[in-house]
């Protein structure tokens, strides 16, 4: 609404061009073209007192008190790694932090140069040759490397196949990615934990479009026989799609080696578990470029022969490729994708590897404590394990839950009898309270 004859930058009507329009499509007011039920409409009352800022802040802190104070080890895709206070600082800086898309380059060389590292980082980690600057998480990455798959000229099939354990959502999202297509999703079993190559081997054929694997798996567990999936996928016409994070790659086989031509996941970098909030990574090979979803950052030289980054692709349909673009994300994660490439860069490769393997001994060395007490089967699968594993329990699940919960303990209830436990830096400290409190409770 404008009430001035001059508009404004934002609303630029003025007030009598609103009142044309209004009465060219026969109403009084904006208000009346708009159907807001009665019980929503905001009637001018908050019914909120004034109050101070010292006030509200008691008041805030009085209800973070009540709030149990438990020691989370959870993940199933959220994980929380210690984020150095150095990735804050510099990431809060105002050229960062109220920075929007970079589309103007001449004033935002220091954003996009490390939006290229992020995906040379990326390139790095994957051994795939294109990166793009970010998806919004694991999940909407899934979806976009779907889409992408059935684009690709070389690929005939409709059918997607994922695992028959996938992270919660995560399906969901890949399922309305699709809705419209002729793309159906299809699960194979998995075999104590990973996924059953000969089942999968009888399933694919040449009309799968993509399969999808992940490792580490949704319940920590490490994929032995990738390159056999890539061949499978590779005979049958199909894209081979690799879900996993950029701590889990520094350590794990190189995606590239074992066949994959798209890699997704989330960074597990930059932010500490926020339960919802993430960054959704993209790689894949540079047959697909024109295929990637989002943005690319490119590096060339000005017109005085220095180094200068640019965005070199869209491809999003609010551009000139419109009903041509290759997806509909209208955003990306760039400012997360900062914060995940400077963790990185703090940690080094060295740090990063070191990461990695404490995320296989961490885990180890839990259930191996947890396996020597009685009604207690620990890890549940026979594999190796990467942060997290599922614990068999002879009680029932949500009850183990909610007793470990009463001493103080968050895990996941993932079956009747299953239980999954994750262990990282932030909470490896409390690894032996935690084992002591399955044994008062098993």
């Amino acid at each position: 609404m404008s009430g001035s004859d001059r508009g404004s930058p934002f609303a630029p009507h003025t007030a009598s061009e609103t009142t044309a329009m209004l009465e060219a499509v026969g109403v009084d007011s904006e208000e009346a073209l708009f159907d807001i039920p009665e019980e929503i409409r905001f009637d001018e009352e908050f019914g909120i007192e004034p109050r101070g800022e010292r006030e509200i802040r008691r008041e805030v802190q009085l209800h973070l008190d009540r709030d149990d104070d438990l020691t989370a080890f959870l993940g199933r895709g959220h994980y929380d790694h210690y984020v150095p206070s150095m990735v804050d600082h510099l990431a809060d800086r105002s050229e960062f932090l109220s920075s929007y898309t970079q589309y103007q380059p001449e004033v935002a060389q220091g954003f996009l140069q490390a939006l290229f590292e992020y995906q040379s980082l990326l390139v790095e980690l994957t051994g795939l040759e294109i990166a793009n600057c970010s998806m919004y998480d694991a999940a909407s990455a899934l979806g976009e490397a779907a889409t992408l798959a059935l684009r690709a000229r070389s690929v005939d099939g409709t059918r997607i196949l994922v695992p028959e354990l996938l992270a919660e959502g995560r399906r969901a999202v890949l399922e309305n990615y699709l809705a419209g297509t002729d793309a159906v999703v299809e699960s194979y079993p998995m075999d104590d934990g990973n996924a059953d190559r000969e089942v999968l081997a009888e399933t694919l054929d040449e009309e799968c479009a993509m399969v999808y694997a992940e490792n580490p798996t949704v319940r920590g567990t490490i994929e032995e026989g990738l390159s056999e999936v890539g061949d499978l996928a590779d005979e049958n016409g199909a894209l081979f799609c690799l879900g996993s994070d950029l701590v889990a790659l520094s350590l794990l086989e190189e995606p590239a080696s074992i066949g994959a031509d798209v890699v997704v996941g989330d960074a597990a970098l930059g932010l500490g578990a926020s339960g919802g909030l993430g960054l959704g990574l993209f790689a894949t090979r540079e047959k697909f470029l024109r295929q990637v979803p989002g943005r690319l950052v490119g590096a060339g030289e000005d017109s005085s022969e220095r180094r200068a980054y640019t965005l070199t692709l869209q491809t999003r349909e609010q551009h000139i490729r419109r009903e041509r673009a290759t997806s509909n994300i209208c955003t990306n994660q760039a400012w997360v994708a900062l914060r995940a490439a400077m963790h990185a860069a703090w940690l080094g490769p060295d740090g990063l590897v070191n990461l990695a393997g404490d995320c296989v001994t961490n885990a180890r060395d839990l259930a191996g404590q947890l396996d020597a007490i009685d009604g207690i089967d620990a890890p549940a699968h026979d594999r190796h394990h990467f942060r997290e594993f599922a614990v068999r329990t002879d009680r029932a699940a949500t009850e183990v839950r909610a007793d470990l919960e009463d001493e103080g303990f968050a895990v996941h209830a993932i079956d009747d009898h299953l239980v999954q436990v994750c262990v990282t830096e932030t909470n490896a400290e409390q690894v032996e309270e935690l084992a002591e409190a399955f044994e008062v409770i098993a």
